[in-house]
């Protein structure tokens, strides 16, 4: 398999766009890595994605992730959960993934903790923060994050790896920024507490600069690798 050329320039494009943006914040390049958001893309797509260099997969629905990890089982891809979780999709989620990015409640702590399948490593798991405070949005408040990554971290079937946020899609890019920068401090803040923690995935197609700006380790980008998005089927 091999990547088609529109996807190809769009890798290259990204890279770049990822590349200046480290610069210009004074950190190096390999400070960053991406996480391809490949939700409502085929396998086809991901199988390209990976033959252009991209290890990483995030997916949202659970049904739809698990119809692409058996089909592209032969391929050494890394998974991430980024959706929200329902506890009845937990056991799922424990198996058939290597990162949760949306863990945002004591329940769902002890719920992958306790179906992650015997053998395994720790399932790494980042803190979804609700940083807006939406009302609708998945996430943890700010202030309840170190309570929750206490939980984490006792959990021996769990690795606590950061914290995950996606600002309201309402905002300004100023108001973008300075949520990012308020992740940045609880991301720091964590670290006292916690001195392994390395990642914090905040930013996508519209704003990693700022997101790289902020401290990113993460990024999570669909659109800007995979062309507009499509729905799923």
């Amino acid at each position: 398999m091999y990547a088609s050329p529109p996807l190809a320039a769009r890798i290259a494009q990204l890279d770049q766009r990822i590349a200046r943006a480290c610069e210009a914040a004074g950190r190096e390049r390999d400070s960053v890595t991406l996480l391809a958001v490949s939700k409502t893309r085929s396998p086809s797509e991901i199988g390209q994605a990976h033959a252009a260099g991209i290890g990483r997969f995030g997916e949202n629905y659970l049904d739809e992730a698990a119809a692409k990890q058996e089909a592209l089982a032969d391929m050494d891809l890394e998974w991430h959960f980024i959706g929200p979780i329902q506890s009845n999709k937990t056991r799922a989620i424990a198996a058939r993934f290597d990162w949760v990015q949306s863990v945002d409640r004591a329940k769902i702590v002890r719920r992958l903790n306790d179906q992650r399948p015997d053998g395994r490593t720790p399932l790494d798991v980042l803190l979804q923060i609700n940083v807006d405070r939406e009302a609708q949005k998945a996430g943890c408040a700010p202030e309840t994050a170190g309570e929750l990554a206490a939980r984490v971290a006792e959990a021996p079937m769990l690795r606590l790896r950061g914290l995950m946020a996606i600002p309201s899609a309402e905002n300004p890019p100023e108001r973008t920024r300075a949520a990012f920068a308020e992740m940045r401090r609880l991301f720091e803040s964590l670290r006292a507490d916690h001195a392994d923690l390395d990642t914090l995935s905040i930013g996508m197609s519209g704003d990693l600069e700022d997101a790289i700006a902020e401290g990113a380790t993460m990024v999570r980008v669909g659109t800007a690798l995979f062309g507009p998005r499509r729905d799923a089927g």
